[in-house]
């Protein structure tokens, strides 16, 4: 008789503590990535950026954006660099507490699980800044051992790590690069001063969980750091911080009403210098040095969730503070900086909300209420000549605050077990970050002014869609399309104001070649569009997937910026669209790849500046050596199409990465 086996231990996963999102999030426009999706691109935003409708500003991935441009907006109404979509990792804001943008090299893909996409204004749980919608990342679960690796070396001396191992209530996330770049101005343009966007970047993060006999309590803490050129000699930037947040929750189980408490904090430092560029691009000037920027983010959140029958429900409230300053010499006059600037000041924000639904099949209804009051406050602005101490600016404005109630309903039907109808209406508002309000920037030629006055910007809109799968069910298709219609009044733009060479109140001079902006709250916007997806499989070795979203987006400026009225809005394509294929070519070889295209755009608030209409095309093979490794290759921008992302006043046009292989090991479990 032979000798018994030894019984097989069942791994165990352990999720950060979290509350269930309620059945009537499926009456909204929801999209939701996998972590196998997630884990094809070696950047978070990227992997994002394949649903159409999420626009990065200025089409440029984490892989060469300044800081203050990844921002991450939904739908195309308006993108901006502060980004108008929250984004948040287990329920905290990773949104950056001084300026709103999202350093992605802080989320490798190989730490999560996956992520929800919502598309529309969110009230209820989601709370302040998700104007156009929210991006909730889930980190992935806790085991034993490695449970994600994955090691690349590319093109431009490019090379990546990242791991995430765990253990008994313990995960440890990590991940590193670095690259000598591209240079985003190339060709017959391109001089002297123009240079790589080189890279490095850091992130460690470690969560440590326990069970409380039915409830579960999370510590996570992480740090990151990146330091970037700017294309042009003498620019760079860095970008550092940290974060903590502390999460007891107890699921709903049957009649038994679930919780969360959650208490999280931020804090970020960011460092940036701009030149001037001469007119042959031979020789740079140094323009500032915004040595300093020390911001902290405070926040608390707590949910009750509950429900009998067909009826769910959850009420809860958050708090959230940010502060934060900059530090920054300017005005270079015979070889040196001749002032000094600090600037920052203080927002807070907090609100209750009562999310409620219905379900009685074919049935599902659903709504939200939302009231929130705001604040921005303790502004200063003060400037001072570096050799006399002398203060050549002191302002101190008033301080504004208000109350905004928002709400959100939405109604599904199924009209078969494999179709189903929905309608959805909400509102939503995001309050000005202390970047907008106190910080003036400048790139290239082209400065930009600050504006403590601004007011925050409010959504409405209203939605309708339709989905189903495949004859029967079956699955072999899935599809969804959605009609909507918003109107974003108070929109947050960088209005332009004059053009160099001129000398302006407060900004100073502005050379040959550049342009003064300010931001300002521009009037309305009023934007319609289409969105779709589908996807489906070819026998049992090839998988399919596309999807598209057009919005017809106008701008009317107002009495207030009358130049604006009929333009589309900066960095707003009219459409996008993607396509995929994934293709089991034999039992360990897997081909797979993606293709983005999207539509003409205009750098600037007057639609002078014109970025052609772009397509991209990425492709992977992947040949698996165990059931849980492989080798892969991957080429991104494999056709080396030259996709424009920038243009300066003078006709200088920046170009997203050429064609970039890299080859490597990934491990998941």
């Amino acid at each position: 008789m032979p000798p018994s086996l030894p019984p097989q231990a069942e791994a165990v996963v352990v999720y950060a503590p979290r509350l269930a999102p309620l059945a009537g999030e499926a009456a909204f426009d929801v999209v939701r990535l996998p972590a196998a999706v997630l884990r094809l691109n070696a950047r978070l935003d990227e992997a994002l950026a394949h649903t159409p409708g999420v626009s990065l500003f200025r089409r440029t991935s984490s892989l060469g954006a300044n800081p203050t441009t990844q921002g991450l907006s939904l739908r195309a109404i308006a993108p901006s660099g502060a980004g108008r979509a929250l984004v948040t990792l287990d329920e905290a804001p990773q949104n950056d507490p001084f300026g709103g943008w999202v350093i992605w090299s802080a989320l490798p893909p190989e730490g999560l699980a996956g992520a929800t996409i919502v598309r529309g204004a969110g009230a209820g749980s989601y709370g302040a800044g998700a104007l156009t919608g929210i991006v909730a990342l889930q980190e992935r679960g806790a085991g034993e051992g490695v449970q994600a690796l994955d090691v690349s070396v590319g093109e431009r001396s490019t090379y990546r790590a990242a791991a995430a191992v765990g253990g008994p209530g313990l995960l440890i996330t990590a991940s590193g690069e670095s690259g000598s770049g591209y240079t985003p101005v190339r060709g017959g343009r391109a001089g002297a001063v123009d240079r790589p966007l080189d890279l490095r970047t850091a992130a460690y993060a470690v969560r440590v969980q326990h069970a409380f006999g039915e409830s579960e309590g999370a510590a996570r803490l992480g740090v990151y750091n990146e330091r970037r050129g700017s294309g042009l000699a003498g620019a760079y930037s860095e970008a550092s911080g940290a974060s903590a947040t502390f999460t007891l929750a107890r699921p709903r189980q049957a009649e038994a009403p679930g919780w969360r408490l959650q208490a999280w904090m931020r804090a970020s430092d960011f460092s940036n210098s701009s030149v001037a560029v001469a007119a042959d691009r031979n020789t740079t000037t140094p323009a500032n040095n915004q040595y300093s920027t020390p911001a902290q983010g405070y926040g608390l959140n707590a949910a009750l969730q509950g429900g009998r029958g067909g009826l769910g429900w959850e009420a809860g409230a958050d708090a959230r503070l940010s502060r934060g300053v900059e530090f920054e010499r300017f005005r270079y006059l015979n070889g040196g900086f001749t002032r000094l600037r600090k600037a920052g000041g203080e927002t807070s924000v907090a609100g209750l909300y009562v999310d409620a639904d219905w379900t009685a099949a074919p049935w599902l209804v659903t709504g939200g209420v939302r009231v929130d009051a705001w604040r921005a406050d303790r502004a200063t602005r003060h400037e001072q000549d570096l050799a006399t101490g002398a203060p050549t600016l002191d302002q101190h404005p008033r301080g504004s605050d208000g109350v905004m109630p928002t709400a959100r309903f939405g109604v599904r039907y199924s009209l078969a077990p494999d179709l189903w109808v929905r309608g959805a209406a909400y509102s939503g508002f995001r309050p000005p970050t202390l970047n907008e309000l106190h910080r003036p920037f400048r790139v290239g030629n082209d400065v930009t002014e600050a504006n403590p006055s601004l007011k925050p910007e409010r959504l409405a809109g209203v939605e309708a869609g339709a989905g189903g799968a495949g004859p029967g069910g079956s699955g072999a298709v899935r599809w969804s399309a959605t009609a909507f219609y918003n109107r974003l009044s108070d929109p947050i733009t960088n209005v332009t104001i004059g053009a160099g060479p001129a000398t302006f109140p407060t900004a100073g001079f502005i050379p040959a070649g550049g342009v003064l902006r300010q931001r300002q709250n521009a009037g309305l916007i009023k934007a319609w569009g289409l969105e779709g997806e589908a996807e489906g499989v070819v026998g049992p070795a090839l998988s399919w997937r596309t999807a598209f979203a057009y919005t017809h987006a106008r701008v009317d400026g107002g009495d207030g910026a009358p130049q604006l009225t009929g333009k589309r809005p900066a960095q707003a394509p009219a459409f996008t669209a993607t396509g995929g294929l994934d293709w089991q070519v034999r039992t360990r070889l897997r081909l797979s790849a993606e293709l983005r295209y999207e539509s003409l755009r205009y750098e600037d608030d007057l639609n002078s500046r014109k970025l052609k209409a772009g397509l991209q095309l990425d492709a992977r093979a992947a040949w698996k050596v165990s059931p849980r490794a492989e080798v892969y290759l991957a080429a991104e921008n494999l056709a080396d199409e030259d996709l424009a992302v920038g243009q300066t006043a003078d006709g200088v046009t920046s170009y997203a990465a050429p064609r970039t292989v890299r080859a490597g090991f990934a491990y998941r479990r």
